[in-house]
């Protein structure tokens, strides 16, 4: 063994944009004369190791016994599967059969060699470089297998780029010809499977780029070039993936920072995506570009480190493990936040930003304390012993010391609201102006509501992909808590997942036709409420929608007003108002109630006055619209049933809805709902009575603590007014805002100032 060189793994991109020395943009390869020449130069390099290698025995001991005692299990002759072409198979869908196409998954063994080449680094051992070398062998021969028979080797590229890790460490220990061996295949197959003209069509191949999660095939290039700069083995190559992958990384952090602005956030607003895979391309760039080049450019990208803030916002307390809003391509099982990944994000904003932005790493351990599991996951486990400044940063800080009640995420879409931060507290989520594509529906205006049961909630289900509900009904503005307009035979507003061919599959439901454009009109937090108007008419259909105006007022701790102005360009184009439910809700008039877990809702329609509520769903008809119920697939169907008996309650679906529409045809239409809720000793609504003026319309309720008076105006730009007293004492008196309030900061918001709307905005 001539020098251990090993990896830490972590998937990232390094964005370039005003980077001092690092990383701006360089026309003529300057950054590539900085490139060490010996190796390893992935993730760590020889002046590094020490520290890796000393965490790894130190601090980290239990995880490295942990990961010594997998390689010791692994076989000393791994065998190697392709899984062969894509086939047909048969998914079940309301009783009928389609041929739907499938794969199986690939045996090769990236993650597992470069597992096993760092514990060669650790021991010297000789046998577990001849196993690496065995394990390399095998994959690249399934990598190229998997291309000639037109099928992807994964959905995700962290198997390459853990074999490439893997070359990288042992590449001192091996001869020109075992390097000609493993590494000149290698790069031809990243080559092959590269988007291009002229190239052939790869099932499941991901080509994601810097909007989405960018953890395909264009992934590979970056860590590619690197592990082959300069060694003559494949110089062209390897020169054409350098500037390549440097190009890629600079898009991705480019978008990123536009995508979390000074708020937070990633490259989507679902957290099964932002909390899971999403990080780990930029995290991967940021540890590479420091092991092979010597720089550390992760200060000069604050907008990762504002990353735990919008973890926070999106973070629901519960007693059986925290919740999602489960918004966006949610699967809505059991609306759990996805946390498995949470314990290991946060670690490396600590190791990254623990010195440049304290208050952002700070928070970062907070949110590990809150986590269940404290490991990295799978492939990652490598990360542990790579976080050598991890313990540089400050303690945690609980953001519970913040009594804002309302975040908004600009770029994302989101205005976030809560009466506190624990498990008896109420929870909204408002979806309006997102910017961001990935993994967004139509559903701007959209809000969920959380109180100890997901009372007002985001309906239908990913599924499995490979039915018509996913297209035809989970994404479609029909399965949200917004307003359709029916405008007869409006086109089909597409998604991805299967298309139904049947005429019913053709029409709009009276949804919106653009996922984005919607804008915020105005926003604004204080201690006594949370106010937000959405203006969704640029998602509507020009040929239908003049105006679809919410504003949307959070009186803390359990009451939301809502006024919605909808004008048709015709009078016959029906309107709805929808709130989706879990169970059967209970009309009574112009009210009805209906409860999820521990929590209970109540809803009243005050405008229009002499509306018509239609209760919709239950068997057969859960997922209704365009006059078919949208179908779950029997594998889904089933697991539904599976996890009713296991735990008692069903997936989190909204099996029903309640449409609120008026009763007479009118080209302007102004709803106003009140909506109370709690828990399950909640027996009534909080009297109210509805307000009409000159103009205006509203309501006025009565806490047992407060009397509240919120009014909106019908015309013009969004206005209102709100008015809350205790006993003798005022304590609100003011005209709803016009302008947007600025949020700042890495704990979540507490920077605060009141600036106008630009012009047009």
């Amino acid at each position: 063994m001539r020098w251990p060189t090993k990896p830490l793994w972590s998937l990232t991109a390094v964005f370039v944009f005003n980077l001092p020395s690092a990383m701006a943009a360089s026309p003529d390869g300057a950054w590539m004369s900085k490139i060490r020449g010996d190796h390893p130069r992935l993730f760590f390099n020889k002046d590094t190791w020490p520290a890796v290698r000393s965490r790894a025995l130190g601090p980290e001991r239990s995880a490295y016994d942990a990961l010594k005692k997998r390689v010791d299990a692994y076989p000393d002759d791994p065998k190697g599967s392709s899984g062969g072409p894509a086939f047909d198979r048969d998914e079940v869908v309301a009783g009928k059969t389609h041929k739907m196409k499938a794969i199986k998954d690939a045996t090769e063994w990236g993650p597992q060699a470069m597992q096993t080449a760092f514990v060669y680094l650790m021991t010297g051992d000789k046998a577990y470089l001849e196993k690496t070398k065995k394990m390399l062998a095998v994959s690249v021969d399934v990598y190229h297998k998997c291309y000639q028979q037109r099928r992807a080797v994964h959905w995700y590229s962290e198997s390459r780029i853990s074999a490439l890790a893997a070359y990288d460490w042992i590449y001192n220990d091996l001869t020109g010809d075992e390097r000609r061996a493993i590494l000149g295949p290698l790069l031809k197959h990243i080559d092959d499977v590269q988007p291009g003209r002229g190239k052939p069509a790869i099932y499941r191949i991901n080509s994601s780029d810097h909007t989405t999660g960018f953890y395909g095939v264009k992934n590979l290039v970056w860590f590619a070039g690197l592990a082959a700069h300069g060694d003559g083995i494949d110089d062209e190559r390897a020169l054409k993936f350098l500037k390549l992958g440097y190009r890629y990384n600079q898009d991705l952090f480019a978008y990123r920072k536009r995508c979390a602005g000074d708020d937070g956030g990633l490259a989507s607003a679902t957290p099964a995506y932002a909390m899971c895979w999403y990080p780990y391309a930029q995290f991967n760039f940021l540890h590479t570009w420091r092991s092979a080049l010597g720089e550390d450019v992760a200060p000069n990208w604050p907008h990762l480190a504002y990353f735990p803030a919008w973890v926070m916002w999106n973070w629901i307390p519960a007693a059986d493990g925290p919740k999602a809003f489960g918004t966006g391509d949610s699967y809505h099982y059991t609306n759990n936040l996805p946390t498995h990944a949470t314990w290991g994000h946060m670690t490396q904003i600590m190791h990254f930003f623990g010195r440049s932005h304290p208050d952002c790493a700070a928070l970062a351990a907070y949110v590990r304390t809150r986590c269940a599991r404290k490991t990295f996951p799978g492939t990652f486990s490598i990360c542990p012993f790579l976080m050598t400044e991890v313990d540089q940063a400050p303690a945690p800080k609980d953001p519970s010391r913040f009594k804002l009640v309302a975040r908004h995420f600009e770029s994302l879409g989101q205005v976030i609201m809560r009466s506190g931060w624990g498990p008896d507290d109420t929870y909204c989520l408002f979806t309006i102006g997102s910017r961001v594509p990935s993994h967004k529906q139509y559903d701007e205006n959209h809000f969920v509501i959380y109180k100890k049961g997901f009372l007002a909630l985001d309906s239908g289900t990913r599924g499995t992909s490979k039915d018509f509900h996913l297209r035809h009904y989970y994404t479609q503005t029909v399965a949200h808590n917004c307003v359709l307009i029916h405008m007869p035979d409006e086109p089909f507003a597409p998604y991805w997942g299967p298309a139904y061919s049947g005429p019913e599959g053709k029409t709009s439901y009276g949804g919106m036709n653009k996922r984005t454009g919607g804008k915020v009109a105005a926003f604004e937090t204080n201690d006594h409420y949370a106010y937000v108007a959405g203006d969704a008419t640029g998602c509507y259909s020009d040929a239908k929608c003049r105006l679809a105006l919410r504003q949307f007022v959070f009186v803390p701790p359990d009451y939301f007003v809502i006024c919605d102005r909808v004008t048709s360009s015709k009078p016959e184009y029906a309107k709805a108002w929808l709130l989706h439910t879990q169970n059967k809700p209970k009309v009574d008039g112009m009210r009805f109630g209906a409860e999820e877990g521990d929590g209970r809702l109540f809803c009243r329609t005050l405008f229009p006055r002499q509306a018509k509520l239609t209760r919709i769903g239950g068997p057969g008809k859960e997922f209704w619209a365009n006059g078919i119920n949208w179908e779950l697939n029997d594998v889904v169907k089933k697991r539904n049933e599976k996890q009713k008996k296991e735990t008692g309650r069903p997936m989190l679906l909204g099996n029903w809805r309640v449409e609120v529409s008026p009763a007479a045809p009118r080209t302007d239409d102004v709803f106003v709902h009140l909506i109370h809720v709690g828990d399950r000793a909640l027996e009534a609504m909080v009297p109210a009575e509805p307000l009409a003026g000159q103009g205006t319309v509203g309501v006025r309720f009565r806490p047992p603590d407060r009397t509240v008076r919120v009014t909106f105006g019908t015309t013009g730009g969004p206005s209102g007014h709100v008015k809350i007293v205790a006993g003798n004492q005022t304590l609100v008196d003011k005209d709803l805002t016009q302008r947007v309030m600025p949020q700042t900061g890495s704990a979540g918001g507490e920077a605060v100032r009141d600036r106008p709307v630009a012009p047009g905005s």
